[in-house]
């Protein structure tokens, strides 16, 4: 990366990170992040990832952006999946198997009805 060498590149850079940022977060009516991190691969992060990505598929939802992430610090519940929607705050849920992925994406996700006995406590 280059060196930054006056405020105004810094400014600059600064505008186009947020442009960036508020591009990608207008993309989709949703954004769901699936933490890939080597302990939640182990507990079945891939498939959980593929069930999430079937739903897009086969629903057709073009409004949703997925990415990946790595470990969050939450081994014990991995697989962890975490959903933003529209203005409303960031729910993280746990221990998502690849029908609860599915479950999440029907009911959050499209219906906007958090599945709360999945959600992470505290």
């Amino acid at each position: 990366m280059p060196q930054i060498k006056s405020l105004e590149e810094l400014k600059r850079l600064k505008a186009e990170v947020t442009e960036k940022r508020q591009a990608r977060a207008t993309a989709g009516q949703a954004h769901v992040v699936v933490a890939m991190g080597t302990c939640g691969i182990a507990a079945g992060a891939r498939e959980t990832m593929k069930a999430i990505l079937d739903v897009i598929e086969k629903d057709v939802l073009s409004d949703v952006v997925v990415s990946q992430t790595g470990c969050i610090g939450l081994c014990e519940w991995e697989p962890i999946v975490e959903v933003s929607t529209g203005s409303g705050p960031k729910v993280t849920y746990g221990k998502v198997t690849p029908e609860i992925a599915r479950r999440i994406m029907r009911e959050h996700v499209k219906e906007s009805r958090v599945v709360r006995e999945c959600v992470i406590p505290g």
